[in-house]
């Protein structure tokens, strides 16, 4: 009789849950509501820094100590994107994460003030003698609304006054649980973003392959490179390996399957997104080869012969909407050394490189005719 009564309980529990819309799936938590988040980053954070770029061309004050009405309305105009869309991330990844979790309305919203908060908490940390404030950043916003909205949706529309619980369990637990993780969070990402763009510039070659490669891999999975990027802070040569990585996958991908998806092809992988071919890879794995080996050629060549740098969210974007160049003009500027280390390692490179790679391959019958067929 207990074994029946826990197993209906247990029953009970699951029909709970499915009806709150909470499915405990690491999928939905680490790929859809991770995928959410770079969108939310992208229409705030990425969008704000190409704007501040844009800004730079046309006004000799810095952005961060110009005044409103200093310049022309142009300059304002462009002042205000940068200032007001990267002011808005916390919010926005807060309802994106909340928005791919199915949160109900209350919770979606209320999800933004814990986005706001985990995303700028400071924490108060000591490098050597030098007390220095960090951030969370995306990593803490992530990781705090995961929690905060999935306890908001367990009590939503329980109560007859759900217009009142539901904020204030939603944003309550995630300002509790910001000031509980939110420092050590904060800790943990600046220590590894510290320690692969140190590391990088001690070891520009090695940290060149791994880098393009792992960061150029997880652009191809159904994992957010631009978000991971963004949360350990990648930035200088380590975010110029990122980027060739990135530009290395999609730029591959689209010439190497041109045979097969033509311009159609050419334009979704090669400023879309080589995410694409996932499921032609699991079919035949060996399709990778060609640009991931590109990606570990121009990496350090970014890294070793160009010094290119780019930063955070940027970085894990590669040639979509061509994000990853601009995050690199955004960085360096336009000078000889951005403009032409750019095009031969996230262009020219990843597409020479890639389709001699595949010639190979198809000689040994490794790849052949349809393998990367999509349906466009």
């Amino acid at each position: 009789m207990e074994e029946k009564e826990k197993e209906q309980d247990v029953g009970r529990f699951r029909a709970f849950l499915n009806k709150k819309d909470i499915s405990l799936s690491p999928k939905v938590y680490f790929v859809d509501a991770m995928g959410a988040m770079a969108l939310g980053l992208f229409a705030t954070l990425l969008i704000g820094t190409i704007f501040g770029t844009v800004y730079d061309l046309f006004c000799d004050i810095p952005v961060k100590t110009y005044v409103p009405g200093m310049a022309n309305v142009f300059v304002d105009f462009l002042y205000y994107i940068y200032t007001y869309a990267q002011g808005a991330t916390g919010i926005v990844l807060g309802i994106a994460v909340a928005q791919a979790l199915k949160a109900p309305p209350l919770v979606l919203f209320s999800s933004g003030v814990v986005g706001m908060c985990a995303n700028a908490l400071p924490t108060l940390i000591t490098v050597g003698d030098v007390p220095k404030t960090v951030t969370a950043g995306p990593a803490g916003a992530f990781l705090c609304v995961l929690v905060a909205a999935e306890i908001g949706k367990l009590v939503s529309k329980e109560t007859k006054v759900d217009i009142l619980v539901t904020p204030v369990v939603t944003i309550g637990t995630g300002v509790l649980v910001s000031m509980l993780l939110c420092p050590a969070i904060a800790w943990v990402v600046y220590w590894i973003g510290s320690f692969v763009n140190y590391a990088t510039t001690v070891m520009p070659l090695l940290m060149g392959i791994l880098i393009a490669v792992i960061v150029g891999i997880l652009l191809t999975l159904p994992i957010s490179s631009a978000a991971i990027c963004a949360m350990i802070g990648i930035s200088g040569l380590a975010g110029g390996a990122a980027t060739a990585g990135c530009c290395a996958q999609m730029i591959g991908f689209a010439v190497i399957s041109f045979r097969e998806n033509r311009f159609g092809g050419l334009i979704a992988q090669g400023l879309g997104t080589s995410m694409l071919q996932m499921g032609n890879i699991v079919k035949n794995p060996r399709i990778w080869i060609p640009p991931t080996l590109a990606a570990a050629i121009t990496g350090p060549i970014a890294t070793c012969v160009f010094k290119l740098e780019c930063t955070g969210v940027s970085a894990g974007m590669g040639t979509c909407g061509l994000v990853g160049p601009i995050g690199i003009f955004t960085d360096m500027g336009f000078t000889p050394m951005s403009i032409i280390g750019t095009l031969v390692t996230c262009l020219i490179l990843p597409a020479v490189l890639s389709l001699i790679f595949d010639y190979l391959l198809r000689r040994i019958g490794w790849i052949r005719d349809g393998d990367m067929t999509l349906a466009l």
